[in-house]
């Protein structure tokens, strides 16, 4: 089970002697679940059903940084950019305001695991060379994220945020999906849900944006696993709590029809990623 540092820590400040980083902070406070909590009661399934992201992606990520000495994964989940970033980064420090996504990560050497708000940094993070933010920007506090990513973020280093949409499969589920999405689930998405429609464009982003590469997921579903992902949907289970019936069940015999009998279909995702440096 991974170590779990449940203190964060606000109005960091740090000086350089000697090309040597020294870090000041005040007293530790707990973390309040003030946060936008909307995986935590379905965490398990989260890290089962989730897709993977590609390696050449965080491949591009390390080239484009000055040292690769260390990196926090920002809102990390149960940890699967953490993970794929320890095999490019001396340290990474994960964090994640919920404790359950936390107790389910995978422990690695490199990686430390830390209950933390985006918006009040763990200590550990200080002088990252990247920050990452995967599929969890739109859930932040913006005007309190960005300060607090500029004293976290080393003179040169870097910053990328990326998500996903909706899935693309064969003609026929993905017009099942999309009326799940629009006219079963839709009125349930959160507000914030909007980002992801626009790629993150309609999020604000004060630093000087760089151009990435386009990437993409893929996977290779059964139907079981189709309904495992749709079923983590944050939409899915605020429609399962209010109204005490599983969404899912409208539309399962119209997306056996549409999946046929293949038992595995081919299942991809394209990614939007905004990259840029601190100014």
């Amino acid at each position: 089970k991974p170590s779990v540092n449940e203190a964060s820590f606000t109005g960091q400040t740090q000086e350089r002697f000697s090309g040597r980083l020294f870090r000041t902070w005040p007293a530790a406070h707990t973390i309040g679940m003030t946060f936008q909590d909307h995986f935590s009661t379905q965490a398990d399934a989260y890290a089962r059903f989730r897709p993977t992201y590609p390696d050449a992606l965080y491949v591009w990520l390390a080239s484009m940084v000055p040292a690769r000495e260390l990196a926090w994964d920002c809102g990390t989940g149960n940890g699967q950019a953490a993970l794929a970033l320890a095999a490019h980064f001396a340290q990474v420090i994960a964090s994640d305001p919920s404790r359950e996504q936390i107790a389910r990560a995978v422990p690695h050497p490199r990686v430390r695991y830390v209950v933390a708000s985006a918006e009040q940094p763990p200590a550990e993070a200080m002088g990252a060379d990247l920050v990452t933010v995967a599929q969890a920007l739109h859930w932040f506090d913006f005007e309190r994220f960005y300060p607090a990513l500029a004293r976290v973020l080393k003179p040169g280093g870097l910053f990328a945020a990326w998500g996903y949409g909706l899935m693309h499969s064969t003609p026929a589920v993905d017009a099942v999906v999309m009326r799940y999405y629009k006219d079963i689930v839709g009125p349930y998405w959160p507000p914030d849900r909007r980002h992801i429609e626009s790629g993150y464009r309609t999020i604000p982003f004060p630093l000087d944006e760089i151009a990435a590469p386009a990437f993409s997921m893929s996977a290779a579903w059964t139907l079981a696993d189709l309904h495992g992902y749709l079923d983590t949907w944050s939409a899915t289970r605020r429609y399962l709590k209010e109204r005490g019936e599983h969404p899912l069940e409208r539309v399962r015999p119209e997306l056996a029809k549409a999946w046929g009998d293949a038992p595995t279909r081919p299942i991809t995702w394209p990614l939007f990623l905004r990259a840029g440096r601190a100014r």
